[in-house]
């Protein structure tokens, strides 16, 4: 077909008169737009004062919903279903690095035709996809879910969140004091100055040196590991492994985040706009970077601290955080039908605790703060496919004792046991498994004589469905909530979305209102026969609203 390319000056006001020119066709709520990455293209008008209206299509998320485990930039996605190699941009402008041309330096020809490749490329990907959409039953989630969430997320990456970055500052030293101190205590125990973060000298002292027994198995090249999972083994005996944890927690938290974050901001919003990736989680889930959100630490209390530096805008303004109440097992409820959980909920009781009643034979009342721990092991464990070895290291109790634990899970929760046996079973039998709204995990190993490559597969059979189904019910909350909110011409914003939390940037006077909205939204994303609930706090701070 025909191509056509016009080359944007680098001046933004000249660039503004050829934007000018493209706004009616752009936003002419009558003409289909069709992209490659559609959010970047989205974003890109975006900052230019542009609003694409009009039917959307993304040959990206066509793919990724129809191949989610497998790559989908255009190149792979050309040569595997038209069987044509495009011009790589490396033979445009050359490999990444300091001598890469811009491509104002490249030719205007050789840009030209690179461009329209692209253009023709992406439509003839976007007519071969339709028809498989059609035919794998996921028209309707691409058409109704995956493509509305591009302007959502478009508009939360557009809006940014604000930093606060002299606390940043201030926590950055007081972290580095803290990794000195760490250091020295090591260097105190082990009798002896060396590199911790060498793990061939850290392995010469603690077996070495200190002659601690291994506990662990020994890595590729035959040598002693010091992973965290050894480290972990070795720590209640040994006070130097529990420090020396803490000392790659202390500098992973100072280097990844703490230090990262400031040099995130854009010098000209002056905030830090993450970059959703709505196609790289093949269980639907939607990750980020810059920062990565999903991986901010919340375990620890150093950790947590992190989400203190995300701050409201100014005054006027509060954040607001929306939560999910223990959704994955919500989602298991409803699923498995099993009334016993489903009850338990209906009733507005402690999950955990109600578990630990029934796995143990005792009263609600009865119910001991150990037995609860164990049971929330088993509730999390259990959409994983937790066996009774793993169950025995995490809580660190006899297999025997584990087993029981789950066996007799298994009888007081038969419907959840039934479930997990059913996906498996429906994924040997048709190489897949999907969510509520249709969603398909591919298992190409499922059927696999390899027992061990068999299980991993059988994990996802068990997991995919329910971790799929919450992100399937986030998505659904995200378009009601920034429908809403675009409808009802709020001032505040949905700004960031990490697992099961949306946070918003809430203008103080509609506080109330919003959360109120919110809850709605998300508590009736998709009807399902248990009660779902959504926990909101505020703050000045995301730690605060947390």
């Amino acid at each position: 077909g025909k191509g056509y390319y016009v080359p944007v000056p680098a001046d933004r006001n000249a660039a503004m008169a050829v934007v000018e020119t493209f706004r009616p066709v752009l936003e002419n709520p009558s003409i289909a737009k069709v992209a490659q990455n559609l959010k970047y293209d989205y974003l890109i008008m975006k900052w230019y004062g542009v609003n694409i209206q009009g039917p959307m299509h993304d040959s990206m998320l066509a793919h990724y919903l129809l191949e989610p485990e497998l790559r989908h930039n255009m190149d792979y996605l050309s040569e595997n279903y038209l069987g044509y190699s495009p011009v790589s941009i490396e033979t445009l402008i050359g490999k990444k690095g300091k001598n890469q041309l811009s491509m104002r330096d490249a030719p205007l020809e050789k840009v030209a035709e690179y461009a329209v490749e692209d253009t023709d490329i992406t439509l003839q990907l976007h007519h071969t996809f339709q028809p498989m959409l059609e035919k794998e039953g996921l028209a309707t989630l691409y058409k109704d879910v995956e493509i509305p969430l591009v302007p959502v997320l478009a508009a939360m990456e557009y809006e940014g969140v604000n930093l606060d970055v002299p606390f940043l500052q201030d926590f950055s030293a007081t972290l580095g004091k803290d990794i000195e101190k760490t250091a020295a205590a090591i260097y105190e125990m082990a009798g002896v100055k060396f590199n911790i973060d060498s793990p061939k000298q850290l392995g010469e002292v603690l077996f070495t040196k200190l002659k601690i027994p291994y506990q662990g198995q020994k890595t590729k090249t035959g040598k002693l590991s010091t992973g965290e999972d050894v480290l972990q083994r070795l720590a209640d005996e040994n006070p130097i492994a529990s420090h020396i944890l803490e000392y790659r927690e202390l500098g992973k938290l100072k280097s990844t985040y703490v230090d990262s974050l400031p040099l995130l901001i854009n010098p000209k919003t002056g905030r830090v706009h993450t970059n959703f990736g709505q196609a790289i989680a093949a269980s639907g889930r939607l990750s980020s970077n810059n920062p990565n959100l999903q991986n901010i630490p919340i375990r620890t209390e150093r950790g947590q601290m992190v989400r203190k530096a995300f701050i409201a805008r100014d005054d006027d303004h509060v954040l607001m955080s929306a939560d999910y109440s223990q959704i994955e097992l919500r989602i298991i409820a409803a699923l498995s039908k099993d009334q016993g959980m489903i009850d338990a909920f209906r009733q507005g009781m402690d999950i955990h605790s109600a578990t630990a009643a029934k796995v143990f034979g005792v009263e609600l009342n009865d119910v001991t703060r150990e037995m609860r721990s164990k049971a929330k092991a088993v509730n999390f464990g259990i959409a994983y496919g937790q066996t009774a070895f793993g169950l025995s290291q995490n809580l660190r109790i006899s297999r025997t004792e584990a087993k029981e634990i789950i066996d007799n899970y298994n009888e007081q929760f038969p419907g959840v046991a039934r479930l997990m046996e059913e996906n498996k079973e429906f994924a040997r039998k048709h190489g897949y498994v999907q969510t509520i709204l249709g969603r398909k995990r591919y298992l190409k190993d499922i059927n696999s004589a390899n027992n061990t490559v068999r299980s991993a597969a059988e994990r996802v059979a068990v997991n995919s469905p329910i971790q799929g189904s919450a992100a399937d019910l986030i998505k659904v909350a995200m378009l009601h909530i920034h429908a809403a909110l675009q409808s009802g011409g709020w001032k505040s914003k949905m700004t960031l979305q990490v697992h099961d939390e949306l946070v918003f940037d809430v203008y103080r006077p509609e506080l109330e209102d919003l959360r109120q909205l919110v809850v709605e939204k998300m508590v009736g994303a998709i009807p399902m026969d248990v009660p779902i609930e959504a926990e909101v706090g505020s703050g000045v701070n995301w730690l605060e609203a947390h």
